[in-house]
């Protein structure tokens, strides 16, 4: 991470680096008005291959997912661009969701209620089953940070072409399925009947995520385990 970034106007300093992976690094910066998040999508070479230009193609993508969605609460506000593959983003007081974290009675209504502010502007958020997304905040309500993998097919130009309208759905059926299994193992009294059907009723498309991830993920924590991933410390805000 650099020890300073500029952004729309304003100059931050680094505080502490969150996470730092092959796609890109993230920190907490500070500057004149307060603390901010920076991401700084990836700018090194892989065996000589250059790679900078899925740092750009990460950053603009992930700025017009935050672009897309300001305006929905539990979403931070977008400050600007960072260089030419990074942003810079409100921080957000708090900390990733726990295994075993004891949530406000309103916690899992208002993550749905932010979920679908998402899927109205035609967006899919694609990354729920990781419970570190989810962001409790010191206020105890729920929000939704890294959208780099995140799915934007609005009804326009080539995108009213056949077959992304039934994907994007797809993606967002995936969203709630995922909202609804935090909820069943964090607060499983507040299960509505028709909640506990659609967990009952696991689509193929969960089935063949399942199927095509979790070899990857077996290998990337039995990895993580092998290089004590534990003295990473954890992305709040």
């Amino acid at each position: 991470m650099p020890p300073v970034v500029e952004s729309a106007g304003g100059r931050y300093e680094l505080v502490q680096v969150f996470k730092h992976d092959f796609f890109a690094a993230t920190g907490l910066y500070r500057g004149s008005d307060g603390l901010v998040v920076v991401k700084i999508n990836r700018t090194n070479d892989l065996l000589g291959v250059p790679m900078k230009w899925l740092g750009r193609a990460l950053a603009r993508h992930e700025m017009s997912m935050y672009q897309a969605a300001q305006g929905v609460t539990g979403v931070p506000r977008l400050l600007g661009p960072a260089g030419p593959t990074g942003f810079v983003h409100a921080y957000v007081p708090g900390h990733p969701l726990g295994r075993r974290e004891q949530v406000s009675d309103t916690f899992f209504d208002e993550l749905l209620t932010l979920v679908r502010g998402l899927h109205e502007r035609h967006l899919a958020y694609a990354d729920l089953n990781k419970r570190e997304n989810i962001l409790v905040g010191e206020d105890q309500r729920p929000y939704l940070i890294d959208f780099q993998i995140g799915l934007r097919l609005p009804p326009v130009g080539w995108r009213k072409l056949p077959g992304f309208g039934w994907l994007l759905r797809r993606f967002q059926q995936a969203d709630y399925y995922h909202c609804l299994k935090h909820k069943r193992r964090l607060r499983p009294d507040q299960l509505t009947p028709q909640e506990q059907r659609v967990l009952s009723r696991l689509s193929l498309w969960i089935r063949l995520h399942r199927w095509v991830s979790r070899p990857f993920t077996q290998l990337r924590r039995r990895t993580l385990r092998r290089l004590k991933a534990t003295q990473e410390l954890p992305a709040g805000g």
